[in-house]
C-alpha cells in the first residue's frame, strides 16, 4: 500500500517538476500542479484505509480527521460564493479608485457573469423542450465550464511563475517593462517596476538594466527615458542603464529590448507587474526569448480587474487552439444527438 501510494504521487510529482524546470511558461504548469495535488489527496487516502484500524482504536484522531475533511467540503462548496463575492467588491472599489469606464468593470462583470452561470444558467436548462436545446445548452455550458477552467489554470500558473527561490539569476540583462508616464515623470505602478529591476540588480552583478519603452500618447518623453531618470536618482550607475525607446506594445518591448542584447545566448530576467508576468513570458517564449520572470507589487483591488485583462490577452494570443477544442465538443455532442 506504501508504494503504491508513493508511487501513485511521485508520477505527476515528477511530471510537474520537470514542466517546472524545462519551461513553465505555459498553462501546464497549472495544470500538472493541480493534478499533482489531486494525487496528492488520494494517495492519502488509500495511506489512511490501510491504517483504518489503528484509527478506529483512536477516536481523537478520527474526529479531527473528520474535521478536516468538513472543512475542506465547506471550502469547495462555498469557494464560488467568496469568488463572486470578492469579485464584485474588489470590482466596485476598482470603480471607486479608477473611474467608471468598461475596463475598470471587468472584475464585477465576471462575478456577475458567474453568479449567472451558477444560479441561474442551471434554471433555463430545466426549461428546455427538445433535443436541439438541449444540445445547445450542454454546448453552451461546456464551453463555460471550459473558459473557467482555463482562467483557473491560467491564475495558477501566474502564480508558479512569480515563486523564485533565489533573486541571484547570474543574469545579463534585466528588462523592465515599461508603462504609462504622465509627462516625464513615472507613476507609482511603474516605480514599484523600477523599484524591483534595481533590487534585482543588486543580486545580479554582470547584469543592466534595459528599460523598455517608447512614446505613447500625451507622453512628453519616452517611458524608457523616465525610467531611466528614475533608477539614476536611486543610485543605479548610467553604465548599467540601456534604453529601448520605440515599443509600444508588451510585444515590441520584448521585440526591441532582445535587438539591443549584444550577448550571445543571454541570461535574461523580465520584470513587470505582478499579473502580467505570465503573458509577457508567453510572448517572450513566442519569440523565441529564454528568461524568467519576476513580478513588482501593486494595489490589491487593481489586482482582480488586471488579472481578467491579461486572460482576455492571453485568450486573444491562444485562441484557435481553445476554438477548436470546443468546436471539437460541439461537434461530437451534435453527432450524438442525430444518431441518438
Amino acid at each position: 500500500m506504501w508504494l503504491i501510494s508513493i508511487i501513485f504521487f511521485l508520477i505527476p510529482f515528477f511530471i510537474f517538476l520537470g514542466i517546472m524546470v524545462r519551461d513553465p511558461r505555459t498553462l501546464w504548469s497549472g495544470a500538472s500542479f493541480f493534478w499533482m495535488m489531486i494525487c496528492l489527496a488520494f494517495s492519502l487516502l488509500l495511506v489512511l484505509s490501510h491504517y483504518s484500524d489503528w484509527l478506529m482504536e483512536h477516536k481523537a484522531v478520527i474526529g479531527m480527521l473528520m474535521f478536516l475533511c468538513i472543512l475542506a467540503v465547506i471550502g469547495v462548496l462555498a469557494f464560488p460564493a467568496a469568488l463572486i463575492i470578492v469579485f464584485f467588491i474588489e470590482g466596485i472599489r476598482m470603480i471607486r479608485h479608477e473611474g467608471l469606464k468598461l475596463s475598470n468593470m471587468l472584475s464585477m462583470l465576471f462575478s456577475i457573469l458567474l453568479y449567472g452561470y451558477l444560479a441561474v444558467w442551471p434554471v433555463i436548462g430545466n426549461l428546455k423542450k427538445n433535443t436541439w436545446s438541449t444540445t445547445l445548452y450542454a454546448v453552451i455550458s461546456l464551453s463555460a465550464f471550459y473558459v473557467l477552467a482555463l482562467l483557473a489554470m491560467y491564475s495558477l500558473s501566474a502564480i508558479l511563475n512569480l515563486v523564485h527561490l533565489k533573486k541571484s539569476r547570474n543574469a545579463d540583462y534585466i528588462v523592465v517593462l515599461g508603462a504609462g508616464i504622465l509627462g516625464t515623470k513615472v507613476t507609482p505602478l511603474l516605480a514599484a517596476r523600477i523599484d524591483r529591476g534595481i533590487e534585482l540588480l543588486e543580486c545580479n552583478p554582470n547584469a543592466v538594466l534595459l528599460m523598455s519603452g517608447g512614446q505613447g500618447p500625451g507622453e512628453d518623453i519616452p517611458e524608457s527615458e523616465a525610467m531611466a531618470a528614475y533608477a539614476l536618482d536611486h543610485g543605479v550607475d548610467a553604465d548599467r542603464i540601456l534604453m529601448e525607446k520605440q515599443s509600444v506594445s508588451t510585444e515590441e518591448n520584448l521585440r526591441f529590448s532582445k535587438e539591443l542584447m549584444e550577448k550571445e545566448k543571454p541570461k535574461i530576467i523580465i520584470v513587470t507587474t505582478a499579473y502580467h508576468v505570465l503573458r509577457a513570458l508567453i510572448l517572450a517564449k513566442q519569440q523565441g526569448i529564454r528568461c524568467v520572470g519576476f513580478g513588482a507589487k501593486t494595489k490589491w483591488y487593481f489586482t482582480f480587474n488586471a488579472l481578467m485583462r491579461e486572460f482576455a490577452g492571453y485568450l486573444r494570443l491562444t485562441w484557435k487552439k481553445h476554438a477548436l477544442v470546443i468546436g471539437i465538443v460541439a461537434g461530437i455532442l451534435m453527432i450524438l444527438n442525430l444518431i441518438l
